[in-house]
């Protein structure tokens, strides 16, 4: 399977910072930053892949993740 199909055959899911990221260990931090989210509260949805499940592991306690609707 190629590259781009399997990506998208992997899904998307919705990630929304419950909590913040001060005070926090500047990984966690760094993490938040790479995922796409800047602000608390703030919502991204992003592509299913491992890299991208081992990023919201880090930071399971401050995100609450989603499947994203399809439409």
């Amino acid at each position: 399977m190629p590259a781009k199909a399997k990506a998208h055959a992997a899904g998307r899911l919705r990630v929304k910072q419950v909590r913040s990221g001060i005070g926090r260990p500047s990984t966690h931090r760094r993490t938040l930053e790479a995922i796409g989210l800047r602000h608390h509260q703030d919502v991204v949805v992003v592509t299913d892949t491992p890299s991208i499940r081992g990023m919201l592991y880090q930071v399971r306690h401050l995100v609450e993740v989603t499947p994203a609707r399809e439409g």
